[in-house]
């Protein structure tokens, strides 16, 4: 017999669902609906929250009115709703932890894929596929590609080795350190452009490889690296696992019970020269589990499925306009090199070209232990697109103000340590208050400068939500700023998610909103009036 597939709900459905099991249910095992009603609230997409006030006023008109005891629990978590903007929202359930776990120590069997087409610096773009089993075994293979799309494979190469985990990492909080063993390195060709393009390259460290009269020949193996035998021909390609040094599993619940893992891997250095000696200290883009990711993921699949011999073609993706205007938050507690965790939101105005951006700055990896917060603004230029980097747009950022805040004792200390005229007005710094450090032109304990250029890289996409993502240029690793054009970033950080289409009045995401200043994208009539019905209701 066939077996039958399991009925799968979506959002727009819910209301459905949930009317369903209150007709159902016997009156005792009700005492878990404000539970639902409340998760329901605050996690769902604004757009799919329209069928709320249906469902509300289902429960009130079936309900007994014994059971009316939660209502008052519901009207808080409706005026949170009505009140808070989306992107202090957002940014408020990044610091609660946001549903996210880390696995010490990481569990890494299993297969673990790319999300997507990488930029990594250079640029070079990539997806991977890694893979370890119990002994110690790993397995990687990183497929290259010639477009910003990862849809014309350049070349492959597969990586077989060894991989103990050691100890948490002194340096990087919430990371583990390892001991990895690269015992053989191969590569595939895709095509003749890339062949010869590469090939030229490697026998430069290589001379007279491959050996024996052999020739190059897209779609052979070819062994670059063997640790029996002594052969190492990879500096030609920039190449090196060093990235296996550092690493963090996290495991996220996302709503409808749906578990996402996540591996971070070492971050590769900005420089091609310190490639190859660079101990990571941050990550890059993270793999997600084959058997846990998010959905939908069409390339999840495809990556899943690929072999150094039939490598990933990924669905074409839609050319956004880049289109700034709006305001735009991290996604997830975002770490940098040098043991910086942080979170950015971004407020831009396209018509004066004016921008805001506000970095606030922790000690911990979950984002929860604020030290400092750097309110930045300024004015920018748009250039072409880049010639550099498909699919990336040139800027010039100018910053010309900023305002820090002090979050901690060993921020405030050390601002009140600067030499007069450095940052701020010297010895004055307290906890919790704004300075601002405009008149001395920046803050040489934090490295800021003022005024300052930026070369910037910008590109925007849609996520698996479709809801527009901007990628801002990668920064630096040694901590620099891009302030000539040679420097300008040839790759990206953690994309910022937009969380509001139309730009209000600045508000610091660390501030609860004041009642009576409401949003102008979440104060809808349905809020005020389910509100107020609720509230009447729980009095009587």
């Amino acid at each position: 017999m066939k077996r039958k597939n399991k009925k799968s709900f979506t959002m727009f459905e819910i209301p459905e669902l949930v009317c369903f099991l209150l007709l159902n249910l016997d009156l005792r095992l009700r005492t878990w609906i404000p539970e639902l009603v409340c998760f329901l609230l605050l996690n769902l997409d604004l757009r799919l929250r329209t069928w709320i006030p249906e469902l509300v006023c289902f429960l009130l008109l079936n309900l007994d009115l014994r059971l009316r005891t939660w209502i008052p629990e519901l009207v808080n978590t409706t005026v949170k709703l009505q009140w808070e903007p989306q992107c202090q929202f957002q940014l408020r359930h990044l610091q609660d932890g946001a549903r996210i776990t880390a696995l010490v120590p990481p569990q890494l069997e299993g297969n673990w894929v790319s999300t997507g087409c990488e930029v990594r610096p250079g640029p070079e773009f990539l997806c991977a596929k890694m893979w370890k089993m119990r002994l110690a075994e790993k397995f990687r293979l990183q497929f290259y590609y010639r477009d910003g799309g990862c849809r014309e494979p350049a070349y492959s190469l597969t990586i077989k080795g060894k991989l103990r985990l050691r100890q948490a990492s002194w340096i990087t909080r919430g990371a583990t350190e390892t001991d990895h063993h690269v015992n053989k390195v191969g590569i595939v060709f895709h095509s003749q452009a890339a062949m010869q393009e590469l090939t030229g390259r490697i026998n430069l460290t290589c001379p007279g490889f491959p050996s024996r009269g052999g020739r190059w020949a897209p779609g052979r193996v070819y062994e670059l690296y063997n640790s029996k035998s002594g052969r190492d021909c990879r500096a030609g390609l920039g190449f090196s696992m060093l990235e296996l040094g550092l690493l963090r599993v996290e495991k996220q619940q996302h709503p409808q019970r749906r578990l996402v893992e996540e591996l971070f891997l070492g971050d590769v250095h900005t420089d091609w020269a310190q490639r190859m000696n660079y101990r990571p200290t941050g990550y890059q883009r993270p793999l997600q589990s084959a058997m846990h990711h998010i959905h939908p993921c069409p390339a999840c699949g495809i990556i899943y499925r690929s072999n150094e011999h039939q490598p990933p073609i990924l669905p074409r993706q839609p050319d956004l306009p880049l289109e700034l205007q709006g305001k735009w938050v991290s996604r997830e507690c975002e770490v940098r090199p040098a043991v910086l965790f942080l979170t950015r939101y971004f407020i831009f105005q396209e018509r004066s070209r004016s921008w805001e951006g506000y970095y606030h700055h922790y000690s911990d990896p979950a984002c929860r232990q604020p030290t400092f917060t750097v309110h930045a603004s300024g004015r920018y230029v748009r250039g072409p697109r880049s010639a550099a980097v498909p699919g990336g747009t040139d800027f010039v950022f100018k910053v010309t103000h900023a305002k820090v805040t002090a979050l901690d004792r060993a921020s405030v200390l050390m601002l009140n340590a600067s030499e007069e005229g450095t940052c701020g007005e010297a010895g004055s710094w307290t906890l919790g208050e704004e300075q601002d450090i405009t008149g001395t032109q920046g803050c040489a304990s934090l490295g800021i400068t003022l005024p300052h250029n930026e070369y910037e890289l910008f590109k925007t996409q849609l996520d698996h939500k479709q809801r527009p993502l901007l990628f801002i240029g990668e920064r630096p690793t040694d901590g620099s700023s891009p302030d000539r054009p040679e420097k300008r970033p040839t790759s990206y950080q953690a994309p910022l998610v937009q969380c509001a289409g139309t730009v209000e009045t600045a508000a610091r995401h660390g501030q609860r909103s004041q009642p009576g200043r409401a949003s102008v994208l979440t104060a809808t009539p349905w809020a005020t009036l389910l509100g107020v019905s609720l509230y009447l209701l729980a009095v009587l």
